[in-house]
C-alpha cells in the first residue's frame, strides 16, 4: 500500500528530467542534500507562481536551485528571478543545471550576502522566498519588508523545522531551532500582514502584505 507522500507524487504534475536528475546528482555530489526542495514543494513553487503571476520575484537562498528553476517555470514571459546565494562553492553545480533549462532567461543569479546586495536591486518584487540561514530568518524580513509593495507575497521555508518548534527550551548552541522560533513568533504578531502556516514537507509559511 502506498502511503500519502508517494500518492500526492503519483498524483501531481512531474518534476521533469531535469530536475529529478538535479535531485539525484545533488545526492551523490552535496552534504546537506536534504534541504533540496523537491518535487512536492517544487511543484507548489511553480502553482504559486502561476497564481501571483509576479513580475519579479526575489529568492533568498538557493542551494542547490532546485527551487529557483520551479519558480522559474511558473513564471510569466518578461518576468524575473533574481536568487541569491552566498556559499560560491554551489556555483558550478547550480550554474549548470540552470544553464540545461529552458527557463534559464528568467533566472538572474548573485553570489554574496543579501544584506549587501538588496540596497542595489532596483526593482518591485511581488513574490519573495526565504530559504536561507535560520539564524537570519528575522533580519531578511525586516529587510525587505519596507521595500515591498501592498499585496506582495512572502514564502518562508522550514517553519516547523523538524517540530523543534514544539520544544520549549531549545539548546542555547541550537541558534538555528531559536531562530526560527523568533521567526514565527515575529509574524504571528506583525498585524501588517495576515499569514498561514502550511504543513508541507518542512513547514512553508505564506505572509501577505497589507
Amino acid at each position: 500500500m502506498q502511503n500519502f507522500d508517494d500518492y500526492i507524487l503519483d498524483h501531481i504534475d512531474e518534476e521533469g528530467a531535469l530536475l529529478a536528475s538535479l535531485y539525484r546528482d545533488a545526492h551523490v555530489k552535496l552534504t546537506h542534500a536534504h534541504m533540496i526542495s523537491g518535487h512536492l514543494q517544487g511543484r507548489l513553487l511553480k502553482m504559486i507562481c502561476r497564481i501571483k503571476r509576479p513580475k519579479r520575484v526575489l529568492e533568498i537562498g538557493a542551494y542547490t536551485g532546485y527551487a529557483t528553476l520551479s519558480i522559474a517555470e511558473g513564471l510569466e514571459e518578461n518576468a524575473l528571478v533574481y536568487s541569491v546565494e552566498k556559499n560560491d562553492e554551489l556555483q558550478p553545480f547550480m550554474v549548470s543545471y540552470i544553464e540545461q533549462s529552458p527557463y534559464s532567461d528568467k533566472i538572474i543569479l548573485f553570489w554574496g550576502e543579501i544584506e549587501t546586495l538588496f540596497p542595489s536591486f532596483d526593482e518591485s518584487f511581488e513574490l519573495v522566498y526565504i530559504d536561507a540561514d535560520k539564524r537570519d530568518y528575522c533580519a531578511y524580513y525586516d529587510l525587505i519588508f519596507p521595500h515591498l509593495p501592498s499585496g506582495a507575497l512572502i514564502l518562508a521555508d522550514n517553519t516547523l523545522w523538524s517540530g523543534k518548534v514544539l520544544d520549549d527550551h531549545p539548546a542555547p548552541s541550537d541558534k538555528q531551532t531559536q531562530g526560527i522560533m523568533a521567526f514565527n513568533e515575529k509574524i504571528k504578531k506583525d498585524n501588517r500582514v495576515e499569514k498561514v502556516i502550511i504543513p508541507v514537507r518542512d513547514g512553508l509559511t505564506m505572509i501577505w502584505k497589507k
